[in-house]
């Protein structure tokens, strides 16, 4: 879009009620009288702003390029969505999903105004666990990259920083934070729960710690564990539930550490998937410091064990909404836990054979059954996610 088009439209966008004055404290408050539809456009107001943000940005970027004479041929907008797509690293969306469910299934409670109540929380909650995950994934994109270029199986990853650009990915977990602050303080605005902002501050100070330079909880072993649980399952799952609930249930405290205990207990097989590359690179994480025995009976250990308390809290919870009944749906669950500990088992033998021998023929087999783990991974959190649903289902029955 010409100079001349681009910045005109953003100064009648912003004196007509754009993100200046929507950020401002009369703009807010003019939102907040309208109730659930001011805040509707507020965040209609917010998304259309930081597009022209971009706009700008990439506008301004594109001419001091050119009278720097540094002009090459832009890659178009679909393109670099996509590169950042990857550096984003997508497949830890169905566990942002599965954290939304989880908060949603035991924060709910009948009956509540579904809209500003329940919907509205939920979506901003979202979004802005959506975009510190995405700040979060491309920090560990950056912080890992050398280590990554020597490993092929994360080719199109480097190939798409390479491609799209440090600095582009910088501005763009700059754009992604402010953007997670801004909804952050709608939300406080609305709800007034000081915990969600303490949880946000939490939450990416992890996300920004794990990966980064000086603490790099990502080599500090014990801590590393701790870190990962806090960032993908406690922090999530509780600003979630926070968001819609205000008071403390200690199935749900027990669900949530049980939970907690999951999601580590399924990352240690990645683990061990890339133990010989980061041992030979001196890459210290926790299964290289336990070494393979220890770390596959660490990951049957923390399955089982993350397997009884989610059970257990369950049970809890359907009997305190008098739906015992329904805990018989826990044999699902259960049935995929002993399926996904089965392979558990197998990877601890073997890990036992090539510690022995030191075969490596045995140590391209704990490879090729490591590498399965997403596999174990969805079925797990599925499993999970589903007996959150029944426990919405359940609720509703209660109810009616």
């Amino acid at each position: 879009m010409p100079e001349d088009v681009l910045l005109p439209w953003i100064g009648e966008y912003l004196h007509s009620g754009g993100k200046a004055q929507a950020c401002s404290h009369k703009k807010m408050q003019g939102y907040k009288k309208q109730g659930v539809y001011g805040y509707v456009q507020f965040i209609r107001d917010l998304a259309v702003a930081a597009f022209l943000l971009l706009s700008v940005i990439s506008h301004y970027k594109f001419h001091i390029k050119l009278n720097r004479n540094e002009m090459t041929e832009p890659l178009p907008l679909k393109s670099n969505l996509k590169l950042l797509a990857i550096v984003s690293r997508p497949e830890f969306i169905p566990a942002n999903s599965a954290s939304l469910m989880i908060g949603v299934a035991w924060a709910l409670q009948f009956p509540t105004d579904i809209v500003a109540g329940v919907l509205l929380p939920t979506i901003l909650t979202y979004a802005i666990i959506s975009l510190v995950a995405m700040f979060a994934a491309q920090i560990n994109t950056l912080s890992d990259y050398e280590a990554d270029t020597c490993d092929s199986t994360k080719k199109r990853l480097t190939d798409a920083l390479e491609t799209l650009g440090i600095k582009n990915v910088r501005i763009s977990m700059a754009v992604e934070l402010m953007l997670s602050l801004i909804l952050m303080i709608v939300l406080y605005e609305i709800l007034g729960e000081i915990v969600l902002v303490l949880l946000w501050f939490v939450g990416v100070f992890f996300a920004y710690s794990y990966s980064s330079p000086p603490i790099r909880f990502k080599s500090r072993t014990w801590l590393a564990m701790i870190s990962l649980m806090l960032v993908l399952s406690i922090i999530p799952i509780s600003f979630v539930y926070y968001s819609i609930e205000s008071t403390f249930q200690l199935f749900f405290f027990i669900f949530l550490i049980g939970q907690a205990l999951t999601v580590y207990g399924v990352i240690v097989p990645a683990e061990i998937r890339d133990f010989f590359m980061d041992k030979s690179s001196g890459i210290s994480t926790l299964t290289v410091h336990l070494g393979l025995v220890r770390a596959s009976a660490l990951a049957i250990f923390l399955l089982t064990l993350g397997g009884l308390l989610c059970g257990t809290g369950l049970f809890l919870g359907f009997a305190q909404i008098g739906q015992s009944f329904l805990a018989f749906s826990l044999l699902i669950m259960a049935f995929v836990y002993a399926t996904v500990l089965r392979h558990y088992f197998t990877l601890y033998q073997l890990s036992r054979r090539y510690q022995s021998s030191k075969n490596e023929e045995i140590s391209r087999d704990i490879i090729e059954l490591a590498t399965r783990n997403p596999k174990w991974i969805t079925w797990i959190s599925q499993s999970i996610v589903l007996m959150c649903i029944i426990l919405i289902v359940g609720k509703l029955l209660a109810f009616f």
